[in-house]
């Protein structure tokens, strides 16, 4: 979610049609990318469209960037799908993954409750094959109403190049956007544009490690050419951070943060202040933030505010946070229902 130059917030989502079990957008073809719009600071919403047009699924989760000149960003990963038959018959297999690897991909995780679920049977249901696909950047210059100038990222030697919290402009004008190597989700780097977007840079790696599967970056300017990124690990569990001290030509090494939650929001909030949502993925389940008052080199995870908790599990989050225009916060996510319905919530509250 972004604010847009005429003031109103953007937000974009996932929607999927509902199945017998959960599956997430690396391991089902119908995944569509969709936004809503508000103009009256969170209140009511727009109906969901699907961005940037009905001919778009296979997507992962995707970014906004709001740019100082008034255009919106929108950056997306999209795989190449095909039945599973015509794979076999037509093409090579090496270039896909089918639906059964993906699924035991889907029962190792520990978000799932596989231990429940009839894998021979699920993947009956799942008769397709995912293949590589594309990085594409595309350019609003009407607040989110419509996108068009689309770019597609080469982002080799990467497999792939996946971000969902967008970009960050620098002050001398160039665009950032950090990006995972999907479909591994285990290294993390970045492209840079010089000239809004139109044309994107080779990929700057900037964390990877044994031990380690860092995804999902969330970037922000600190203070002169001071940027913050904070990473999620699927190893650890535990986010962790690097800094750059010169607008992102170089990057410090990852270094644990103490907060085992995930993914990260980053929000520079009106009094200088940065607030870090995530998602809280264990009992008691919900939504969680912390702050900090010297540009993000300390945290206070001593003084963590719960923003929602008691949630039904650990399929839950992705939260963004942006501040009202009464200094008041809002704060988007994802959440399942007490009878499994997965919907987008909001929250609204304050500091304090």
């Amino acid at each position: 979610m972004v604010r847009a130059a005429d003031g109103a917030l953007v937000a974009v989502f996932n929607k999927v049609p509902r199945r017998a079990v959960v599956l997430h957008p690396p391991e089902d073809p119908m995944y569509q990318n969709m936004l809503i719009r508000s103009t009256d600071e969170g209140g009511t919403w727009s109906a969901p469209e699907p961005v940037p047009g009905y001919n778009h699924s296979g997507m992962e989760c995707a970014g906004l960037t709001a740019l100082r000149d008034g255009r919106l960003l929108l950056n997306q990963w999209q795989f190449d799908w095909l039945p599973a038959g015509r794979v076999q018959a037509l093409i090579d297999p090496s270039v896909y993954t089918d639906a059964r690897d993906l699924l035991t991909r889907w029962s190792g995780s520990l978000e799932h409750d596989a231990a429940s679920v009839d894998l021979a049977a699920l993947r009956r249901e799942t008769p397709w094959a995912r293949g590589r696909g594309r990085c594409l950047v595309h350019t609003s210059v009407d607040q989110g109403l419509s996108f068009g100038s689309t770019v597609t990222v080469n982002t080799t030697p990467f497999s792939g190049g996946y971000g969902m919290r967008g970009a960050v402009e620098t002050a001398d004008g160039r665009i950032l956007l950090p990006l995972s190597d999907v479909p591994h989700y285990r290294s993390v780097f970045i492209v840079e544009s010089g000239n809004g977007g139109q044309s994107w840079s080779r990929p700057q790696p900037v964390a990877s490690g044994d031990g380690h599967e860092f995804e999902e970056p969330a970037m922000l300017r600190g203070q002169g050419d001071r940027l913050i990124l904070i990473l999620r690990d699927n190893i650890t569990r535990h986010l962790h951070q690097c800094v750059s001290p010169d607008g992102g030509r170089t990057w410090s090494e990852p270094v644990p943060l103490p907060i085992s939650g995930y993914p990260a929001h980053l929000l520079r909030l009106a009094d200088g202040r940065i607030l870090l949502t995530y998602g809280w993925r264990q009992p008691n389940y919900g939504i969680r933030a912390v702050l900090s008052e010297d540009d993000g080199t300390t945290w206070r995870t001593e003084d963590m505010l719960v923003i929602r908790d008691g949630m039904r599990n650990g399929n839950l989050g992705y939260p963004v946070t942006l501040e009202r225009k009464d200094s008041t916060l809002l704060t988007l996510y994802y959440n399942q229902d007490g009878t499994g319905v997965t919907a987008i919530y909001a929250t609204h509250w304050q500091i304090g």
